[in-house]
């Protein structure tokens, strides 16, 4: 197997398992009308706060909250909640990498967007807690081993996007920009190899195909013996595993990176690396990657964003409210369509992000005088983009509606 397709099938395990624990967690939140309260009560005052104010520029060059606020963008908060969602729930994969371009596309500044989207995956870890109670154990050395590396990998990241944004807002903007485009330009055209190759061989209703063989680093990871040394699995493995505490903070210096920079929260890259790099099996996986999602989106949401204004709270509970709706309407949609429809729409939607992304880089470049595009096909080229990225969300979330409420009567039945 190719370097790059063992980093497509390591992304692609990253989004998939970020996907089902979305799921969960969602499912948690609306089975208890506690938590569903307490998100109605954290909206209203925000929102109350929010429409008092006047002027100002949503995520400006000092974006102090509350910044300028107004129903459309709560709308249109809910309804990227709402299609990342459905995106989710459907494909199974990808929703949560569509939520900052998403915002960038609805006018909110990159800085903003990140801030926003890691707050919203913090809320969303602390309200969803419980359901992983049950599925499995938490290895706490692995936690603090991790936890050390990736604070100080938020820190890293939330300096360079600070320090590029208060440079010039231009180039933190590209910034962004770019680094989406290359995740999702990546993913998005291997995925499309992918389905086209499957579409030659009979559908077996599973979306994603077979999960990629553990690497052979495994192996050399864990015998690496560089104290402290960390045992885990004692639980599943006679005199349990070992595995270098320095190796699992590097691992998560790198998260703390991604998560700072992305907004991803980082729990969509964590387990692969758990379980296909470090060797630690599911069930511990599941229960140590919530502590770190909490901690690192926590950590790096408040001390790198929210502190310095980059965080619209009510943009992140409309898109609370929304995704909460779309996962649910999506998972019970992939009862009655056929998996290779849905490993087609993963490709779709994932390249979808990459052209609006891509298609905003010649003009920011052209106001950084890194390159020369005439303004007029530079604006044209970035119009384009947009369009198209919302004409395949809207697209998709019309697809999924209509198979939703197609197909009702076999919902009610139990099928």
């Amino acid at each position: 197997m190719s370097f790059f397709r063992q980093v497509y099938e390591f992304l692609k395990s990253a989004s998939i398992a970020h996907a089902k624990w979305d799921y969960e967690v969602s499912t948690s939140i609306l089975k208890n009308r506690k938590k569903m309260l307490w998100i109605i009560l954290a909206i209203l005052p925000i929102l109350v706060v929010a429409m008092a104010e006047a002027g100002g520029i949503l995520g400006g060059k000092t974006a102090y909250a509350p910044a300028f606020y107004s129903t459309k963008i709560f709308v249109v908060s809910i309804a990227i909640g709402l299609a990342a969602g459905l995106i989710t729930g459907c494909i199974g994969a990808g929703g949560g990498f569509i939520i900052t371009p998403a915002l960038m596309a609805a006018g909110v500044k990159g800085i903003l967007a990140v801030g926003t989207d890691l707050f919203h995956i913090f809320a969303k870890a602390i309200m969803g807690t419980t359901v992983h109670k049950k599925l499995g154990n938490v290895s706490v050395k692995l936690a603090v081993a991790f936890l050390v590396g990736s604070t100080g990998g938020a820190v890293i990241g939330g300096l360079i996007n600070k320090g590029l944004y208060d440079y010039d807002p231009l180039l933190s903007e590209a910034f962004i920009s770019l680094i989406y485009a290359a995740l999702l330009g990546f993913l998005g055209f291997y995925s499309l190899a992918d389905f086209l190759k499957s579409r030659k061989v009979a559908d077996t209703g599973d979306a994603h195909g077979a999960p990629a063989e553990v690497p052979a680093v495994t192996i050399k990871v864990q015998s690496m013996n560089i104290p402290p040394m960390i045992t885990f699995d004692e639980d599943y493995v006679p005199g349990g595993r070992k595995i270098s505490g320095v190796i699992v903070a590097a691992g998560g210096v790198i998260v703390g990176i991604m998560a700072a920079i992305m907004g991803v929260g980082g729990g969509f890259i964590t387990f692969p690396m758990f379980v296909y790099i470090f060797g630690v099996s599911s069930m511990t996986t599941v229960g140590t990657d919530i502590l770190q999602i909490i901690f690192t989106a926590g950590f790096a949401a408040v001390t790198q964003y929210a502190i310095y204004g980059y965080v619209f709270y009510t943009l992140a509970m409309g898109m609370l409210l929304g995704s909460l709706i779309g996962i649910q309407v999506g998972a019970m949609t992939t009862k009655v369509v056929k998996g290779i429809h849905i490993r087609g729409f993963y490709a779709i939607s994932i390249l979808a992000g990459f052209i609006n992304r891509v298609s905003t880089l010649p003009k920011k470049l052209t106001e950084l005088e890194i390159i020369n595009v005439p303004k007029g096909l530079s604006t044209g080229i970035e119009v384009s983009g947009n369009v198209i990225f919302w004409l395949v969300v809207g697209f998709f979330a019309f697809w999924i509606f209509s198979k939703f409420f197609g197909n009702m009567k076999k919902f009610k039945e139990g099928v």
